[in-house]
């Protein structure tokens, strides 16, 4: 799928964020007005409370559907925008779009590191990824008390686990998990 995104989202850390995948199928010769449509909606978004970001992704073949992408703080932003007047509006007024929804889903935690960008395929089962986040989390743990333990043994406990929490949770997102995801793609999904 090519990408073209109005923001560039990242992965949201098991925090309470809740990120909306939806995806839309437009019919041929609609996709300039569904576009422009998408468009608006998304960027009506970003007025609602605790609203992240957002994307648009075109699809990847031809008759392939669209996604749009929401993320919110947490699950009351996300419904005060599924309840706002202003979504409301929009829905209001696309007819002539040609265009329905044929899937959505609701992210939220770590589920967001097994999703396959633009699938509505659902998350492999927890335990799975219990696993595979505990093979990622050992040599972050392994390395980071090996590398850094000696050096930060007289800081205070909280600053210790504050230093190791910020190193955790970088390497989790950006190095780690998308590579374990990878490297356990078909174990997890199959």
């Amino acid at each position: 799928m090519s990408p073209d995104p109005i923001e560039h989202p990242t992965v949201p850390a098991d925090n309470g964020e809740v990120t909306l995948l939806i995806a839309r199928r437009v019919e041929p010769g609609y996709e300039e007005s569904f576009e422009k449509w998408a468009r608006g909606i998304l960027d009506a978004a970003t007025a609602i409370p605790g609203h992240l970001g957002h994307g648009l992704f075109r699809p990847s073949a031809e008759g392939a559907p669209w996604f749009l992408v929401h993320r919110f703080r947490d699950a009351d932003a996300l419904r005060r925008w599924q309840e706002s007047p202003e979504r409301a509006e929009w829905f209001a007024h696309c007819e002539g779009h040609f265009h329905s929804e044929i899937a959505r889903r609701e992210l939220t935690g770590m589920e967001t590191w097994f999703a396959k960008p633009g699938s509505s395929r659902p998350a492999p089962p927890r335990w799975k990824m219990a696993i595979s986040s505990g093979l990622a989390i050992f040599p972050i743990s392994l390395l980071g008390n090996a590398a850094l333990g000696p050096f930060l043994t007289d800081l205070p406990l909280v600053l210790r686990t504050a230093v190791f929490a910020v190193l955790f949770s970088t390497l989790m997102t950006y190095v780690a998990m998308p590579n374990i995801s990878r490297l356990l793609r078909r174990w997890l999904n199959g």
